[in-house]
């Protein structure tokens, strides 16, 4: 069987990049074709019921003719077949957890009709050699991936902080996310199920998921994969990766000219992996890992962030097992998230991670049509959520606040197995005896407090700021991936930046050198020119941004990246602008 197999779409119905919309009719012809595929209520076209399709998590906003919901691997298909046919730019969406503005329309200036493509209805993931492999279908959750594996005594390949609230699978993958793992890198396989369209302007299924006797049409191989019935026999591909399986190796290395990990680089551009939509995934293949028998954290604090160097250090060149996971705050980020962030700690702690992903659909459907409404307040939700949360009682840990009076910085250290006693005898007989540092082995409630508090502040500086909405501006957030030897790891504004400044709020992955940055000014500061100071400083230290959320709407593309993207999709047909590259419809002259 060929490993590419060609389903010709036809011609576009116009070369002409000018051309702002289709005729009417062409339109109504266009939604009655999806309402055929996939039923009439999985088709939006009003304004008001595809408005939260049509805009970012944090930020973005666009215009579409339509959000599609196809119900199967087949309908996905056809859908992007009526789409091809139709000279629509097609934007694949999940569950629209990314913060970069990508699984969304940007704006209302492209040159043909969008048409949003969502694949949350399409579920399903598929255990393979007793769950050490899975193939997981388009809208296939993280948390539902972490339920499925536990089952067989095994953990998924990546665990981001929107693991909880609903990211896929396929999201990952296509944007590279990274996470919070020390041991497994950015979420990436080399083995996946996609369409994508070629310089011709037909559409193509590119069956690389190393699985035999699929059949031979797309309609064949669809159906085969989501009948999950896959016989071992006829799993291949064990030469390809399904997951980073060199990062352990690349984040040990503390002098590389690049930093170990950040979302566009260059070795872990493959197919769908960083792909940001601009092929459309039908099925990937991943790796999972055995859960480990015990686990510990280490609560480390300190005033010197030269100590934190020293530990990080000693750490990546002498142990030999790496940390599950190593994540540093700082006390204004503790404190933002204490006060902010004690919701959504609540709502994981007593409701679970299952429920949190439906809450949070709720509250931004509520949202909406709360804020249609003139004389209420905006975010009201978010100010009845904030003012609940003070009602209930000091959540975190007497020993985490003590901390915080002490010291100014704090690193979550969590080894399993083996690992635990290596850290143990270094912390007690070598870093320990450092002057002005000081740890403690949590107990099961101050692990599990210690690491929802580092999960709740993620979102704390979105939850200040729109409780802030008449003194501040909107959030800055940056992810940044700094050299593996960098000593100023520690942002300090200079006073061009910090004379504007609210509150700024430090946190992030500690051992891959990952940090997260997010600015709070104040009302009236100019954004963009903040912005590009920033930026300008991380250049002069070779660092790259983003790290781990793709470059969305909100950054401009790498050149290599460009070129991964024009080599995929070479008429600019999936999510076009993305990168700020541009959103007119390549015509490809051979």
């Amino acid at each position: 069987m060929k490993d590419d197999l060609e389903h010709s779409s036809a011609s576009a119905k116009s070369e002409q990049s000018g051309s702002t919309c289709s005729p009417h009719s062409a339109r109504q012809d266009l939604i009655s074709t999806f309402e055929e595929i996939v039923g009439r209520k999985n088709v939006l076209t009003k304004e008001s019921r595809t408005a939260y399709y049509r805009s970012g998590f944090r930020s973005g906003y666009g215009g579409a003719l339509a959000i599609v919901f196809p119900g199967t691997l087949l309908e996905q298909w056809e859908v992007l077949q009526a789409c091809v046919d139709g000279n629509c730019a097609i934007i694949m969406q999940a569950s629209k957890t990314g913060l970069t503005e990508g699984s969304c329309p940007s704006g209302f200036d492209y040159d043909r009709e969008v048409v949003v493509i969502n694949i949350t209805r399409i579920k399903r993931i598929i255990l393979l050699d007793g769950g050490k492999q899975v193939v997981a279908l388009p809208g296939s959750t993280l948390h539902e991936l972490t339920q499925e594996l536990q089952k067989v005594n095994r953990a998924p390949h990546s665990v981001i902080g929107s693991t909880t609230i609903g990211a896929s699978i396929v999201g990952g993958i296509a944007n590279n996310s990274g996470g919070a793992l020390c041991k497994r890198g950015s979420a990436y396989t080399e083995l996946a199920l996609y369409a994508q369209v070629d310089k011709a302007g037909k559409l193509n299924l590119v069956n690389h998921l190393g699985i035999r006797n699929l059949g031979e049409t797309p309609e064949e191989i669809l159906t085969r994969i989501e009948q999950g019935d896959i016989p071992a026999e006829d799993v291949e591909g064990k030469d390809k990766s399904a997951s980073d399986r060199e990062y352990k190796q690349r984040i040990r290395n503390l002098d590389a000219d690049l930093p170990n990990r950040f979302n566009a680089d260059p070795s872990r551009l493959y197919e769908v992996s960083g792909s940001a939509g601009k092929v459309a995934a039908f099925a990937v293949r991943v790796d999972s890992y055995p859960l480990p028998t015990r686990k510990q954290v280490f609560y480390l604090g300190t005033n010197d962030p030269a100590n934190f160097v020293t530990l990080r250090q000693h750490i990546l060149k002498n142990f030999a097992e790496l940390p599950d996971m190593c994540e540093y705050m700082n006390r204004p980020i503790f404190d933002t998230a204490a006060r902010y962030g004690k919701d959504v700690f609540l709502s994981i702690r007593h409701l679970g991670t299952k429920r949190l992903s439906r809450a949070y659909a709720l509250k931004s459907a509520v949202e909406y049509y709360l804020n249609k409404i003139p004389f209420l307040p905006k975010y009201l939700p978010d100010q009845f959520l904030y003012f609940l949360s003070r009602l209930f009682p000091q959540h975190l840990p007497k020993r985490l606040l003590e901390y915080r009076d002490r010291f100014e910085y704090y690193l979550m250290l969590s080894m399993s197995d083996d690992g635990i006693e290596e850290a143990r005898q270094y912390l007690a007989e070598e870093w320990g005896q450092i002057d002005g540092v000081a740890y403690f082995e949590c107990t099961d409630k101050e692990q599990e407090a210690a690491l929802l508090h580092r999960f709740a502040a993620a979102g704390a500086a979105i939850r200040y700021q729109t409780l802030h909405q008449k003194t501040t501006e909107e959030v800055l957030a940056l992810d940044i991936a700094l050299l593996g030897n960098d000593p100023e790891w520690v942002e300090s504004p200079p006073p061009e930046i910090a004379e504007h400044l609210d509150l700024g709020l430090f946190y992030g992955h500690f051992m891959c050198h990952v940090f997260h940055h997010d600015y709070i000014f104040k009302k009236g500061t100019d954004l963009e020119a903040m912005k590009s100071k920033m930026l300008e400083r991380l250049d002069t230290k070779g660092a790259k941004y983003p790290a781990e959320h793709n470059v969305g709407h909100m950054y401009e593309a790498e050149q290599t990246l460009k070129e991964f993207y024009e080599e995929l999709d070479p008429t600019n047909t999936f999510n076009p602008g993305i990168g700020k590259a541009d959103k007119k419809r390549r015509i490809v002259i051979t």
